[in-house]
């Protein structure tokens, strides 16, 4: 009797520290989880203000500079 007891406190030891082993990574891994989740929280927020208040110097799809609004100029010597 004593031999299975003996037996079963090592199972359970060993399953026990087989636990603790997989919490620990399973804690890191939420970590880095929510690091990440943070650093998109904070892109998504700037991509929604810059999308609200409209974007400066926006540029065609097509990747093409602005054209340039032609100004009239005044008559020289008028």
């Amino acid at each position: 009797m004593r031999d299975e007891v003996q037996a079963r406190l090592e199972l359970l030891r060993k399953e026990w520290e087989t636990g603790r082993a997989r919490l620990t990574e399973l804690e890191r891994q939420q970590a880095q989880l929510s690091e990440t989740m943070l650093r998109i929280s904070g892109a998504i927020q700037v991509l929604e203000e810059l999308v609200s208040e409209g974007v400066e110097g926006e540029q065609p799809e097509n990747g093409a500079a602005p054209k340039a609004e032609a100004k009239e100029e005044a008559p020289v010597g008028g």
